[in-house]
C-alpha cells in the first residue's frame, strides 16, 4: 500500500513539477487516497490496467520486474511527466501520448489521491485528481497547461547569468523493457481514455 512516506513523495514530486509551470501546489485528499488505494488493489487482482468509473481525473502506472520491486512515490510521477517533451505547445489540446503529463500539471486540479498495490514483482500506482484535468477544447489546455518557467541560473565560477534550458530538451522518456540489476523490467502506462462527465468531455491519462 502507499504508506505516508510514499504519499508524501508522490505529492511533493507533483508539486515540484507544477512549480516549474507556475502552477499552484495540490494537497492530499483522504477520500481520493482511499478510492485510489481500492482501485490499485482491484487492478492487482485483475492483473490488468484499466480505468475506474470515477468522475475524477486518473493516471495509472504499471511496472513488472523479474526481481523484487522497490518503488518510490517519485518514479510513477517522473514517468508521467516525462511525456512533456512530446507535448505540442504550438497547438494546445489533448494528445493521447501526453495525457498523463497534462493531468499532472493541470492548473485547476487542486486535490490529489494515490494508491499503490504490489505482489513484489508487479506494481500498480493509481493517481486521482480533483477537479479532473484534460477537459476538452484547446482553450482549457491553454489556461491549465502552462509553459515551463525559465529560471535564471548563475555560473558559480564566472558569475554570469543565463536562462536554464527548456524542459522539453531536458526530459527524456524512460523506455520500456529496461534491463535493471540483472532483471528484465517492463513499464506500462495505460493509454489515454475519453470519458463524458456532466456533458463535458474529459480525456483521462492512464
Amino acid at each position: 500500500m502507499a504508506d505516508a512516506s510514499f504519499q508524501r513523495e508522490f505529492l511533493e514530486t507533483h508539486n515540484a513539477y507544477r512549480a516549474q509551470h507556475n502552477t499552484p501546489p495540490m494537497t492530499l485528499n483522504n477520500e481520493l487516497n482511499a478510492a485510489a488505494h481500492e482501485w490499485a488493489h482491484r487492478l492487482l487482482t485483475l492483473g490488468a490496467a484499466q480505468h475506474s468509473d470515477s468522475n475524477d481525473g486518473e493516471n495509472i502506472y504499471f511496472k513488472w520486474s523479474s526481481v523484487p520491486i522497490k518503488l518510490t512515490g517519485k518514479e510513477a510521477v517522473d514517468s508521467w511527466y516525462g511525456e512533456v517533451q512530446q507535448y505540442n505547445w504550438r497547438n494546445p489540446g489533448f494528445q493521447s501520448n501526453t495525457g498523463h503529463f497534462t493531468q499532472v500539471v493541470w492548473k485547476a486540479s487542486t486535490q490529489l489521491g494515490v494508491g499503490m498495490a504490489t505482489d513484489g514483482n508487479k506494481v500498480f500506482v493509481v493517481g486521482q485528481y480533483r477537479p479532473a484535468g484534460n477537459i476538452s477544447m484547446s482553450q482549457n489546455f491553454r489556461e491549465n497547461v502552462l509553459p515551463r518557467v525559465h529560471i535564471k541560473q548563475t555560473n558559480p565560477v564566472t558569475g554570469s547569468e543565463h536562462v536554464g534550458a527548456d524542459v522539453h530538451a531536458e526530459v527524456r522518456i524512460q523506455r520500456q523493457h529496461d534491463v535493471l540489476h540483472g532483471g528484465i523490467e517492463d513499464k506500462f502506462l495505460l493509454g489515454a481514455w475519453p470519458d463524458a462527465v456532466e456533458k463535458v468531455k474529459i480525456f483521462r491519462g492512464a
